[in-house]
Order: structure tokens, then C-alpha cells, then sequence
């Protein structure tokens, strides 16, 4: 069955008109809408004929950050893992750098949004030949929604979870409601919205390679399956081995990070991926909350947090907003890759869908010099969904899902 899932608030399914055509936009609760609602929503948004205003653009985004910056190793099984959003930024004063040069061209996005200000989201969508944001809940929770030919984005006041196309995202700063408009920080509609509303679809250089990284190996076990004791590692490499010649019938050169059950160090995963000079990086993992819950479960997907924004997860380690990554020079290729991934994994399998997340500690992600995501396949602390990933079964549905989204 196609599955969407949306905000997890009270579901509503709104109809919106305007003068250029109309969205029909659904709010599930707990996530699920059946395929006929999502191809109403679908059907609803290609009505828009959107594009986007080429305006000259703005001055660099200035924001205020103190903390040392990091460079941690990628620990996927550190307790700590909750979701966890950081206070709204203070005023900016320090100048941020600007991005640098890579080996690959970052996605170009017309008439880019100020980062530096709060915007009317009627404002900002009028200047991009958007139709105006249309009221869908009041209650509980205020939400709009708003379309292009792309697709639909359905928004909260006061919530970081938005949804697009009915796939959870997460915005770096709740939209607010002030005079009577809806407000979004400059830097959500910079790396948010206008990849996913008015950027062209992702576009894939005619070398096609990729890189898979199974993750952990050898002395890094990863977490464990709470049923049978049986290592994250195990799972990872069986899961690349099943996608690698998937991708291959689609045209790709792919390579593994490791073939058998051996310790990687990050820093060579990065420089694995450089050295075979790769469009694409995927780290393939799987997840644990840690402290013995054994109740969190579904699939999530990350990618380095752009400058300037907070991480919706750190697990513990320090946030600097300020620092500039190598791989923030792909932000909107990299929302791009892991809403395109992510949601093909969700119609493949059915499960709950956690989200396409931001974090900024794992350095597998941190230096990578091309479009990189990481993603939590599915949680081996939960009974359920360990004894999901133990099925050859749902390892296939895995990878056939992200073979499907990179055709």
C-alpha cells in the first residue's frame, strides 16, 4: 500500500483554491493517509504553474554564534539519541564565510531568501509566482499549506515539523504568526522551502558513481538487536550487498566502503568516496535509542545541518551553528537526495516515518565534498522492527527502495 505520513497532530484534509488552481492538502494524524488521498494531494499541487523570480541576491547571512567547533566520530549508538532543538538564535552580528569551492556544483537556486531576517511567507511566496499560503487547521494547531508544481509543503506555527508531499521534514526554527501573517526564518525558506518548491528536480552527472557505506565493521559492532544479540554491522553489509547490483542495472558505478566484516575508520570513508571521485554518498544504518527503550521506532534520514541553523539532533555534542562544513556546499542537494530516498523507503516497507533530519557531529557526513546522507533504516531496539531487519525479506524491500529513487 502507498502510505504518507504527515504531522502527527488531528488529520484534516484541506481543499485550497486560488486564482491559478487549487492544493488538496492532508494532515494525517499518526501519518497515514491512504494512496488515493496522496494522489489527490499530488494531483492538487501539479495545478500549480510555480517558478521561481530571479532577483539579484542577497548580502551574506550574519548570525551570532560562540562555541568551539567539532569534529567528532560518528557514534550511532551513543544513549543519547532524542530529538533536541536549540533555543531561537540571538541577534546576528559575526559574518559568516561563504561556501567553498568543491569538486561538485551545488544546486542554484533562483532569487534565494535573506538568511539574516524573518519573512512573510506571503511576501516570499509572491515574489517566487507562488500562490498565497492557505489556511488549512485552526485547531489545535494553526497549519498552512503551500504549493508549486513540485509539490506541497504543509507548515505549523510554533512547530520545527513541516511535511512535504506528505514526507516529515523538520524546518531549523518554528514559523510564527505575527500580525496577522505567517513568518519564516530566511534561512528555512533559503534551505528548506525553495529546494523542494522551486528547484528543478535532483539531476545526476552522466559518470554516475556512488558510493555505499555500510556502516560500522569489525570492532565496531554498532548497536545490537535486541531479540538475538546479532550486531548492526551484519545488517548494514548484507543491506549494500543487495543494493549495489540494483544500482548497477540502473546505469550506476557503485563501490562499497567495506565487503566483509571489517573495521573503517570515518576519515577513510570520506576519503574513499573522494578518491573514486563520487557523485553520491549513502551511509546505510540502523537504529537505537539507547537507556533501554525499547519503543522508539521508524525510519529517519539526515544530512549535514546548513550555517547558521540548530541540528535537530546532537546526541550530546556541541551545536556551532557558525561553522561551515565542506558538505554545506550541497544543503539543497542534500534535502533533495534525502527526501527523494526517504520517501521511496517509506512506500517500499510501511514504516513509521521519524523524518528527514539535520545534525552536524557525524563525520562521515561532515567533509564530504558531494551530495551525502546517512540513513537509520529502522530501530533494533524495538522488538518489531528488529525482527523486521532480520527478514532478508525487508533488507531487499531497503534496497530495492533506494535503487528505485536513484533511477
Amino acid at each position: 500500500m502507498f502510505k504518507f505520513t504527515g504531522l502527527r497532530r488531528a488529520g484534516v484534509i484541506g481543499c485550497i483554491t486560488s486564482g491559478r488552481g487549487f492544493v488538496i492538502a492532508l494532515k494525517g494524524y499518526a501519518g497515514v493517509a491512504s494512496a488515493t488521498q496522496a494522489g489527490i494531494i499530488f494531483s492538487g499541487a501539479l495545478l500549480f504553474l510555480a517558478g521561481c523570480a530571479t532577483q539579484p541576491s542577497p548580502p551574506p547571512e550574519t548570525i551570532r554564534e560562540a562555541g568551539p567547533v567539532i569534529s567528532s566520530p560518528l557514534n550511532w549508538t551513543n544513549p543519547a539519541a532524542v530529538k533536541e532543538f536549540a533555543p531561537p538564535p540571538p541577534k546576528p552580528v559575526t559574518t559568516v564565510v561563504l561556501p567553498i569551492s568543491t569538486n561538485k556544483p551545488a544546486v542554484t537556486v533562483s532569487n534565494p531568501a535573506p538568511v539574516t531576517t524573518w519573512t512573510s511567507l506571503n511576501r516570499w511566496a509572491a515574489a517566487h509566482n507562488l500562490g498565497a499560503p492557505h489556511r488549512l487547521t485552526g485547531s489545535p494547531v494553526t497549519s498552512y499549506a503551500l504549493g508549486s508544481k513540485n509539490g506541497v509543503m504543509v507548515l505549523e506555527i510554533s512547530s520545527h515539523e513541516a511535511t512535504w508531499n506528505g514526507v516529515e521534514i523538520n524546518l531549523g526554527f518554528a514559523p510564527e504568526f505575527i500580525d496577522g501573517e505567517v513568518f519564516l526564518h530566511g534561512l528555512d525558506l533559503q534551505k528548506n522551502l525553495e529546494p523542494l518548491l522551486c528547484a528543478p528536480p535532483l539531476a545526476f552527472s552522466a559518470s554516475r558513481t556512488i558510493v555505499i557505506d555500510p556502516g560500522h565493521g569489525g570492532s565496531n559492532t554498532g548497536t545490537t538487536n535486541v531479540l538475538d544479540g546479532r550486531f548492526e554491522k551484519e545488517f548494514t553489509l548484507d543491506w549494500a550487498k543487495r543494493l549495489k547490483p540494483l544500482l548497477e542495472t540502473n546505469g550506476w558505478k557503485v563501490f562499497l566502503t567495506r565487503t566483509s566484516d571489517v573495521y573503517v575508520t570515518n576519515s577513510y570513508r570520506v576519503t574513499f568516496a573522494e578518491s573514486h571521485h563520487a557523485d553520491l554518498f549513502i551511509s546505510l544504518h540502523f537504529n537505537a535509542p539507547g537507556k533501554g527503550d525499547q519503543k522508539a521506532r521508524g525510519l529517519e534520514t539526515y544530512c549535514i545541518t546548513p550555517t547558521g541553523m540548530p541540528s535537530t539532533l546532537t546526541r550530546g555534542f556541541a551545536d556551532p551553528w557558525s561553522e561551515r562544513l565542506p558538505n554545506n556546499s550541497f544543503d539543497e542537494q542534500n534535502l533533495q537526495l534525502a527526501v527523494q530516498v526517504h520517501s521511496a523507503i517509506l512506500r517500499a516497507t510501511g514504516i513509521e516515518d521519524r523524518g528527514v533530519r539535520r545534525s552536524r557531529f557525524d563525520t562521515v557526513l561532515r567533509e564530504q565534498n558531494r551530495p551525502a546522507i546517512l540513513i537509520e533504516g529502522g530501530y533494533l531496539s524495538n522488538p518489531a522492527e528488529a525482527k523486521l531487519i532480520e527478514s532478508a525479506e525487508y533488507r531487499q524491500k531497503l534496497a530495492e527502495a533506494v535503487a528505485n529513487a536513484l533511477k
